[in-house]
């Protein structure tokens, strides 16, 4: 039992590996990968607004493995100069 979880867990990290190394960049979750939020006008119906600040309107943030491996690799490049 502990041998079959133990590779699913590994096989999950290695799958999200692959994916940020594949998909550096993953939808905003503010605002859904459209790049602006959403408010509804007077009558109901949803309206583009100010762009999101958390993507600045690219509607793409950089994933957090990617974040992660860009960091690793930083330190890793600085203690090898």
């Amino acid at each position: 039992m502990l041998a079959a979880s133990t590779l699913l867990l590994v096989a999950t990290l290695a799958g999200y590996a692959l994916l940020c190394a594949a998909s550096p960049f993953g939808p905003c979750r503010t605002c859904r990968g459209l790049g602006y939020k959403h408010v509804l006008d007077c009558k109901g119906r949803p309206k583009r607004a100010k762009p999101c600040r958390r993507c600045k309107g690219h509607g793409k943030r950089l994933r957090l493995g990617r974040r992660l491996s860009n960091h690793s690799r930083a330190v890793h490049q600085a203690g090898t100069r």
